[in-house]
């Protein structure tokens, strides 16, 4: 009788082990309810994130802008003039090739002595002349790296005239 009685409550412990076991488990509904509540909110908060992103690019772009247009007036200061189409942005941190124009060259104009890249990696457009009476044109082509578009694809910067 008392074998008989431990038997039992072996088998009775071992049920209600398997059952909690099968209760702590995560059944297949409610794995579906969590990935529906993670794509929401991926849905409502990736944008915004993203847009966040090509605001970033648009604010680098634009500080490098006016880094580069002060190095520029700092090098019109010192040799007397702004860069030729053909010497371009590459005279801010190469000595000119004319030996009196070398003398009077203090640069390289940018930290580091290198060129930036736009906030979307490419060259920055100089050319000659610029807009509105301005002496260059100094600008971005944007995100989509052509010319024209709307929003983040418009170009950033002065632009050359029409």
């Amino acid at each position: 009788m008392l074998l008989a009685a431990r038997l039992l409550a072996r088998l009775q412990n071992r049920t209600r082990r398997r059952h909690a076991l099968a209760e702590a488990g995560i059944t297949l509904l409610e794995m579906l309810v969590v990935l529906v509540i993670i794509g929401l909110l991926v849905g409502l908060i990736g944008p915004n994130l993203l847009g966040r992103v090509d605001r970033a690019k648009v604010d680098t772009t634009l500080t490098q802008l006016k880094m580069l247009k002060g190095a520029l007036d700092t090098l019109r200061l010192d040799v007397g003039r702004y860069p030729t189409a053909e010497e371009g942005l590459a005279l801010l941190v190469t000595p000119p090739q004319d030996q009196t124009l070398r003398a009077r060259w203090n640069g390289p104009y940018l930290e580091g002595g290198k060129l930036p890249q736009d906030g979307w990696g490419r060259n920055y457009v100089y050319s000659l002349p610029g807009r509105d009476g301005r002496a260059y044109a100094l600008y971005s082509l944007g995100a989509d790296g052509q010319p024209g578009g709307t929003g983040n694809d418009a170009e950033i910067g002065d632009l050359p005239p029409n």
